[in-house]
């Protein structure tokens, strides 16, 4: 009997194919138009500590015109949160430490240093920075390319010292801008990390109605035409030996105005097991049995035009 996966993936679409660019050579391509703007980022982090207890930690990134912030938290519990908001140019000075009580755990600690932090155009830094937390003295989630350094300089590891095992199960985007989207994805912790582009376009091309296309290390993986008729729907493709749902819907483009709705699209990219022949729902996302969730980037699109 042949592997589910293998009968899946027959009807998938291969990044890793060259069929996958067979659409246009120049799909991806779009010297007139500028990609959107980043608004917000935010990572959901599974921990699962020594003792087995898992945790749930939402990192957000946001910035606008006159500030820029970083918010923290922990499992559900509202309270136990962590936030960081400033203005741009202090923003970009900030260090130091803070200590947060919860109810689950006797002790939270938040170490960060972004005052050599780079940036691109969004609010999420790339390089020159770290944020640390401990759980119970036990290291939990490290982002940034110096946490390292900063584990060896500030002592945080001793030979007693555990850490608690990191996984990135969600990434959601919110951006503004043109109908150009650009960002990055790593679908597995073992995979690498892919470019992806997402564009809506045509009208300046000849067409009579726009065309929704979705790159992938610049070969096209779909491109939807009469996107006014076809403004939800799925495909399934195939990257790093996974199976991704790739899930658009652009309603709101069309049928309602900006100024009532922001006219606003979503873009759903999730892997799911051979083993599920059913498209994972959002709320799924939030429970912690679902250990088949592996990862799921999210995208919120307004267009301004």
């Amino acid at each position: 009997m042949r592997d589910i996966v293998s009968c899946f993936s027959e009807n998938a679409v291969n990044v890793s194919h060259s069929s996958c660019s067979s659409y246009s050579s120049n799909a991806c391509i779009t010297p007139s138009l500028v990609p959107s703007v980043q608004n917000a980022v935010t990572g959901i982090y599974r921990l699962i500590l020594s003792t087995q207890e898992q945790l749930l930690i939402r990192v957000t990134w946001c910035k606008n015109q006159t500030g820029q912030g970083l918010s923290i938290r922990f499992g559900d519990d509202p309270s136990t949160c962590f936030k960081l908001n400033t203005n741009l140019r202090f923003f970009r000075k900030k260090k130091g430490s803070k200590v947060i009580e919860s109810d689950h755990h006797s002790k939270i600690e938040v170490f960060w240093d972004l005052s050599t932090a780079k940036y691109d155009s969004g609010p999420e830094p790339v390089a020159g920075f770290y944020v640390l937390l401990m759980v119970d003295s036990e290291i939990g989630l490290m982002l940034g390319d110096m946490t390292e350094e900063a584990v060896t300089k500030k002592h945080f590891k001793t030979s007693t010292t555990t850490v608690a095992k990191v996984s990135l199960i969600s990434r959601r985007e919110h951006c503004s801008g043109n109908t150009l989207y650009s960002t990055k994805a790593q679908f597995c912790d073992t995979g690498i990390v892919h470019d992806i582009l997402i564009r809506c376009g045509g009208e300046h091309e000849g067409l009579k109605q726009p065309v929704l296309s979705v790159c992938i290390d610049k070969k096209t993986v779909i491109r939807v035409k009469r996107l006014q008729w076809n403004f939800r729907g799925n495909q399934t493709i195939f990257v790093d030996g996974l199976l991704v749902d790739l899930m658009w819907d652009v309603h709101d483009w069309f049928f309602n105005p900006p100024v009532t709705a922001g006219g606003s699209a979503v873009f759903m990219f999730r892997t799911r097991s051979g083993l599920d022949s059913r498209l994972w729902l959002e709320e799924k996302l939030h429970q912690k049995d679902q250990q088949g969730v592996e990862f799921s980037l999210l995208i919120h699109a307004c267009k301004n035009t």
